[in-house]
């Protein structure tokens, strides 16, 4: 079940880290740009999951890798180990304390989630009412309204500085808020062939959904 949460999360937050690297232009203009820009990216994270209360924080930080079409990792180093790899046909999910694989049809477990949308390379505006909100804290702000109404999402808050995505909130249906800053980006890196495959360790427990 916890892998379960971090892909939900994750997922979605492939989406908005998808949109930095541009110039100072407004949000929306930043997220379409990047569709005929940017091949690949790697950035550090941190990450704080708030209840529905905002009241406790679940805080974790590691390294985000993306490359297009339809692959990315995340791999988290604190508070523990865990892995998230898409391959472009399936999504891996390692947890290394409790020994665990769980493996997922990718179009199955993107679908629906601004991650399929954007790695695929289909126009936002079919998915999400995208809209400018200004500039708050030194930073422009946009924001994602999911068009539609099965989504587990309410919406997403995307923070640019100089052109790069500093900071990111995702709510969902069920109150919780989910946020992201991310530090030492990197665009357009060169990774191996086999960088996002994932070969499971010996002696985990691997579950297919």
């Amino acid at each position: 079940m916890r892998l379960i949460i971090h892909l939900r999360f994750l997922l979605a937050g492939v989406a908005a880290l998808l949109s930095f690297g541009l110039d100072a232009a407004g949000g929306s203009e930043q997220l379409h740009r990047f569709l005929t820009g940017i091949t690949s990216l790697e950035a550090r994270f941190e990450q704080s999951v708030l209840n529905e209360e905002h009241t406790q924080a679940i805080r974790s930080q590691g390294i985000f890798y993306l490359e297009r079409p339809n692959k990315f990792r995340w791999d988290y180093s604190e508070p523990e180990s865990q892995q998230i790899v898409a391959d472009g046909r399936q999504v891996w999910l390692y947890d290394a304390e409790l020994k665990q694989v769980s493996v997922q049809n990718q179009n199955s477990a993107l679908q629906g989630t601004p991650a399929l949308l954007l790695i695929s390379g289909d126009p936002v505006e079919n998915s999400f009412e995208v809209i400018d909100i200004g500039r708050r804290q030194d930073m422009d702000w946009v924001e994602l309204i999911p068009r539609d109404a099965e989504s587990q999402f309410v919406r997403v808050l995307l923070a640019f500085f100089n052109g790069d995505l500093l900071r990111m909130e995702m709510a969902d249906k069920f109150g919780q808020v989910t946020r992201f800053q991310f530090l030492d980006i990197k665009h357009n890196p060169t990774f191996k062939s086999t960088f996002f495959q994932f070969v499971p360790p010996r002696d985990v427990d691997i579950y297919n959904r």
